[in-house]
């Protein structure tokens, strides 16, 4: 973990909607500084979680320490250290971009010019006297972000904030994610994207079924895993009884459009290629956390 101290301690924590467990006996750190992120498909449970630890609702039981206080019932005392962007963004109507920073930033006592600051963190400084309702999708999702920054607080919590974000936004909106933990924050995270945990997290919390399934860092759930790299080839490009003979080769496979390769032994499998002259359009797929929660379920990764 990042930090030394912990910001965030939760203890097998549990919430119960009817005949729904929406959130099991879910446990996990997060250090001073961390980014954290909580993974799993719609409904896993990850929305609730994240509620429970803002303060938001309340545990059927376990507990939850954030910044060492209590945050249920709400607690005034956090709330000038936590930063919230909830799934779905509420701004007030008629305001540009800057006036919403303002007022936010005024519930908090903070100087109007720090808005100046905030829509330069998030790339919309050329937005600041546009009204948020003429901002697209990923315009507003990076507002909400800087509405959630705007009074400096020490925790930043985002629930799904890329989601229905198209490619380039949200490859935009990671770089805002990293400006922001490069300042020293606390990230709390849930996203549905495999992908972008991988790319973004210190470490991540596989959910499903209200359950943690898996901790750790990306690159060592990963590595557990002990998953063969797939080189995959045109198809004609190789002869699968040759690829067969070829040293390291676990297994083939080939359909009409491509002949795949699993082995274990990468290295020796891409040289015995390149001396056959077939890495034209060749693609080297390694093991990511789709497999692993793929493993973990024994049931395909869906959004």
């Amino acid at each position: 973990m990042t930090g030394e101290r912990a910001a965030v301690v939760v203890s097998d924590i549990r919430k119960k909607y009817g005949d729904l467990q929406a959130v099991d006996g879910v446990s996990f750190t997060v250090a001073e500084g961390e980014f954290f992120g909580i993974l799993g498909p719609n409904g896993a449970g990850k929305t609730t979680t994240l509620e429970i630890v803002e303060g938001l609702r309340k545990a059927d039981s376990g507990s939850v320490r954030l910044l060492d206080e209590d945050p249920w019932p709400r607690n005034p005392a956090l709330l000038p250290r936590i930063g919230v962007q909830l799934q779905a963004s509420s701004f007030f109507e008629k305001l540009t971009a800057k006036e919403q920073l303002e007022t936010f930033g005024s519930l908090y006592g903070v100087p109007a010019k720090r808005a100046a600051e905030m829509l330069e963190l998030v790339g919309l400084t050329d937005k600041a006297d546009v009204q948020e309702n003429k901002l697209s999708g990923g315009q507003r999702q990076r507002l909400s972000i800087a509405c959630a920054l705007v009074h400096d607080p020490d925790i930043v919590f985002l629930d799904e904030p890329t989601a229905a974000l198209d490619p380039q936004a949200r490859r935009n909106l990671w770089d805002v994610l990293r400006a922001i933990q490069q300042r020293g924050k606390t990230i709390v995270y849930t996203t549905h994207y495999l992908d972008e945990a991988e790319i973004l997290c210190d470490r991540v919390a596989i959910m499903d079924k209200g359950r943690i399934l898996a901790m750790d860092a990306p690159a060592t759930l990963v590595r557990g895993l002990d998953a063969p790299t797939h080189v995959v080839l045109q198809r004609g490009a190789l002869n699968a009884d040759d690829a067969r003979a070829i040293t390291g080769v676990d297994q083939v496979q080939e359909d009409e459009v491509s002949l795949t390769i699993a082995t274990r032994r990468p290295a020796p499998v891409l040289s015995a290629l390149a001396e056959r002259g077939t890495l034209d359009g060749l693609q080297v797929r390694t093991a990511t956390l789709e497999d692993v929660f793929l493993h973990l379920t024994g049931r395909e990764y869906r959004a």
